[in-house]
């Protein structure tokens, strides 16, 4: 006897869709970061009103090799969006 629902499978874990990233052990992005959270905080957990911080972040996330380049689109912006020389 099992504990319910027990099968006799093994779970198998699968990797996320766009694999693993390093973590930014050097700070790199912790000012994109942290203008993202404050962000987030000051519009109670609203993304769309952060859109241009989180923007600012992936962009140094990808600028330093923390993630691998992706076309904003595939992010989620559009292409009035997508300046990144802020």
């Amino acid at each position: 006897m099992g504990m319910p629902g027990a099968s006799s499978k093994s779970f198998q874990a699968t990797p996320p869709d766009k694999g693993s990233f390093p973590l930014d052990h050097d700070g790199d992005c912790k000012k994109f970061m942290t203008a993202f959270m404050k962000c987030l905080k000051l519009n109670n957990q609203n993304g769309r009103l952060c859109r241009e911080e989180a923007q600012a972040y992936l962009g140094c996330r990808m600028d330093n090799g923390l993630m691998a380049k992706e076309d904003w689109k595939k992010l989620g912006f559009n292409d009035k969006d997508a300046d990144t020389s802020k």
